[in-house]
């Protein structure tokens, strides 16, 4: 209360850095309890394959791989299969009303065996045995049979297949590395009866005990699995597995833990979003560094400020007080205030919560206000109160009786050189976070302004335009008859993450297929307005014609394509080939081919995120309409929505109209990297804010050390310019040292961030420039009110005194 001004910086300090450091350990703990719900010891399958200069790795495997797990490798409790198909549109039987939904997946009867999701209604045992079963989510059983049990009810998905409910289970937990509300027999699922061990469509899970050695059970998989794909291998390639592996191949199941999934995954495609565990380092260490910032404004102060109590230490110590006892006092000092300011620092956090939330995306909750957590509050404000009051208790408690009653003592000076290594170390961090919340800037900016191959601006999605069936080409027609219609195209197929991707392998047409000239290609059903409506460039060749048959078998493929094939000349006839499938068999023939003629060449566009480089990709002439993408003419954007909305109510009134837009799809690739930049401004500019309560303080504390010095200095002619300006040089000095410690350590850590583009931004000196001149402003913004309030004060005040 004496010394309030000292008192409200180091509580608001303390308070905003045990506010920060409370929220990252909310987040912190967060991502790390992922999966951590599950009973189970469960692993899942992933495949690793390199085939000449084709590298991939996926979280995908074949179909009959959880065949082998279950009956051939006994260390395998249960194996299940589990196969996302996106969103549907679902409505109960006796309704008209369809509702879109995200999460449906396929999923075999050992679902609930190998998941510890608990059913509410129904009996695990029995799930998906049949075709045409689901099972869904309590949310969804209350949103379509609120007050009534929903087991036996049935429900249809995009208007054509009708599914039983047998089961209801709990909803699934948001820490889950997947999300589901509808789970569908796979029985339904054609492509699960599949045999190849060459083709890898399904997430596989399963289960084992404790004690068994993960490398072990990998090495038995394997060598079950070579048994079935050693024939299939030899029939495409004409080699065995160690022919192939001894030439630089390999094909192999790798065995992945379930608690390492989230955090662990670096794979382009997965089941659901994914975490980083380097951003729990970097979101731990500013933690960490805030509480330290905290702390140092607290001990700069305390010292600083010595020459206010050494009269005060030398009467306690002439009255007998031991040093021991001062530390003590001190001490207590420090802890009281430390848990003044987690109080205040948790009512900041049940305030701010709800913010933090919607930049993350997560729903994150404070504990439960138990014994524990209670417990964990005192024994925090201990030790931030011992890590800030230490050094000052020993120091306070070291000044010499006589020296202090003599007035003799430090007037605060003494440890200047400790007080500045404080002050550059909490500008050292301060300039970090400033460069690092730059770059983050920088990539993100550069992301969303590169040029990518193909528009993305005002391109509407229309979605589920497959429902419409035989009246999709008219809805089509009428929609590019509005005026702000300039062109329109259906395909499930976009440039971006989330929509529908299939790959096969491809070599040239007249050589038999070996490592050495198989291309893995994405290959793309598009319609004829495809390349036109967004806006991609033919560098060779035509494009796709309405009316010519004989444009079904051929491609138009991409240019990272046409050099991964080898070819030289545009002008010529170029051909790939790849195996049919025989579909009787339901496997890729080894004898019967089919072949396509390379009909153009468009430019390479980026179809994935800017982390992964563009690989080869064919555009084939079929029918595919999920998706009806509408480019746009004008920002008239409302008018053409209502626009197009009128259309389809007139061809689908059952129908809900759902539509999104394509640049919008695009930032949702980069949202990990957007949450990532706010939550790093956010924290950056609270530690810089932290900083400088300190640094305003001492700035404080230091011009009224000097009040008679600047009255001299005056008396003597000096200038309110210059005074100023030697009060803000032994700052400028500090953050200057700062400046330089910082740099080579964030360019360090840029780079290291940045290694995981494979399109990023250059580090150039522009950025650390910037960062540095923000720090000097930062600096002199937050020393000028005292130095200018100093300067122009009237020195006969100070001075009349002596």
């Amino acid at each position: 209360m004496k010394n309030k001004l000292y008192s409200i910086i180091n509580i608001t300090g303390l308070s905003v850095g045990v506010a920060c450091s409370l929220l990252i350990f909310l987040y912190v703990s967060n991502e790390l309890s992922y999966d951590e719900f599950h009973e189970n010891t469960i692993y899942r399958a992933t495949r690793d394959l390199r085939i000449g200069d084709n590298e991939v790795s996926f979280p995908f495997t074949p179909a009959p791989l959880s065949g082998v797990l279950n009956n051939e490798i006994p260390e395998v409790n249960q194996a299940v299969r589990i196969r996302t198909v996106g969103s549907y549109l679902v409505k109960r039987t006796d309704s008209d009303e369809s509702f879109k939904k995200e999460g449906l997946m396929f999923a075999d009867s050992g679902f609930f065996k190998v998941f510890s999701f608990p059913l509410l209604e129904g009996n695990p045992e029995r799930q998906f045995k049949e075709p045409n079963t689901i099972a869904i989510s309590n949310q969804m059983a209350k949103k379509y049979f609120p007050n009534q049990s929903a087991i036996n009810k049935s429900l249809v998905l995009d208007g054509e297949d009708t599914y039983k409910i047998t089961g209801v289970f709990e909803d699934i937990p948001t820490n889950s590395h997947f999300q589901a509300n509808f789970l569908m027999s796979m029985a339904n699922l054609s492509r699960a009866e599949n045999t190849s061990f060459t083709s890898n469509n399904f997430y596989t899970y399963f289960t084992v005990d404790d004690k068994v050695d993960p490398k072990v059970l990998q090495t038995k998989i394997n060598e079950a699995v070579n048994v079935y794909l050693e024939p299939q291998i030899m029939k495409f390639m004409g080699k065995s597995l160690k022919e192939l592996e001894a030439l630089g191949n390999y094909y192999v199941i790798e065995i992945q833990s379930l608690k390492d999934i989230y955090l662990n995954s670096d794979f382009t495609v997965d089941i659901g979003l994914m975490g980083n565990k380097d951003y729990i380092y970097l979101f731990s260490a500013i933690a960490i560094f805030i509480i330290i910032l905290a702390c140092i404004n607290f001990m700069n102060l305390s010292t600083a400020r010595s020459a206010n109590r050494s009269k005060e230490v030398g009467v306690r110590k002439a009255l007998g007080s031991k040093k021991s006892n001062l530390i003590k006092q001190f001490l207590v000092e420090s802890i009281l205030v430390s848990l003044i300011s987690i109080i205040a620092g948790i009512l900041l956090v049940i305030i701010v919560l709800p913010m933090f939330n919607n930049i993350t995306g997560k729903v994150l909750i404070m504990p439960d206000y138990n014994f524990t957590f209670i417990l964990s509050v005192v024994i925090a404000a201990i030790f931030v109160g011992i890590l800030a009051g230490i050094y000052p208790a020993f120091y306070l408690s070291s000044f010499k009786p006589v020296e202090t009653l003599k007035g003799k003592a430090s007037l605060g000076t003494g440890n200047s050189f400790i007080r500045s290594g404080l002050v550059v170390f909490q500008f050292f961090i301060s300039i970090l976070l400033i460069i690092g919340t730059i770059a983050i800037y920088q990539q993100i900016n550069f992301i969303q302004n590169k040029e990518l191959g193909f528009k993305k601006d005002r391109v509407l999605l229309v979605n589920d335009a497959y429902m419409l069936n035989e009246q999709r080409q008219a809805f089509k027609e009428e929609v590019r008859k509005i005026p702000d219609v300039s062109q329109a195209s259906y395909s499930g197929f976009l440039p971006v993450s989330g929509y529908n991707r299939s790959d096969n392998t491809f070599w040239r047409e007249g050589e038999q297929p070996t490592e050495d000239n198989l291309v893995s290609t994405q290959i793309w059903s598009v319609d004829h307005d495809y390349l036109e409506t967004y806006q991609m460039e033919l560098v060779w060749g035509r494009n796709f014609k309405p009316n010519l048959a004989s444009d079904s078998s051929a491609l138009i493929i991409n240019e990272a394509a046409f050099r991964a094939f080898g070819f030289t000349d545009m002008n010529g006839d170029n051909y790939i080939q790849t195996n049919a499938f025989d579909q009787e068999t339901g496997e890729f023939s080894s004898k019967t081919f089919n072949k396509y003629k390379v009909l153009g060449v468009v430019k390479d566009f980026h179809y994935e995120s800017l982390k992964n480089d563009i690989g080869p990709l064919a555009f084939q002439l079929n029918d595919n309409s999920s998706v009806l993408a509408v480019q746009l003419k004008t920002d008239n954007i409302q008018s053409s929505i209502q626009a197009i909305e009128g259309l389809w109510k007139q061809f689908a009134s059952s129908l809900p109209f759902n539509y999104n837009f394509l640049d919008t799809e695009f930032d949702n690739m980069y949202n990990s990297e957007i949450r990532l930049s706010k939550i790093f401004s956010v924290f950056a500019g609270l530690a810089i804010m932290i900083g400088c309560l300190g640094l305003f303080a001492l700035a404080s504390f230091m011009a009224e050390q000097r009040t008679k010095e600047i009255g001299i200095r005056k008396v003597l002619g000096a200038s309110v310019s210059g005074i100023v300006l030697m009060l803000s040089k032994q700052f400028s000095k500090l953050v200057l040292i700062a400046f330089l410690i910082a740099v080579p350590l964030a360019w360090w850590g840029i780079s290291s961030w940045l290694e995981s583009y494979q399109y990023r931004i250059s580090i150039g000196w522009e950025l650390f420039a910037l960062s540095g001149i923000a720090a000097f402003i930062i600096a002199w913004i937050t020393v000028a009110y005292h130095s200018i309030k100093v300067a122009v004060s009237n020195p006969v005040n100070s001075l009349k005194n002596e």
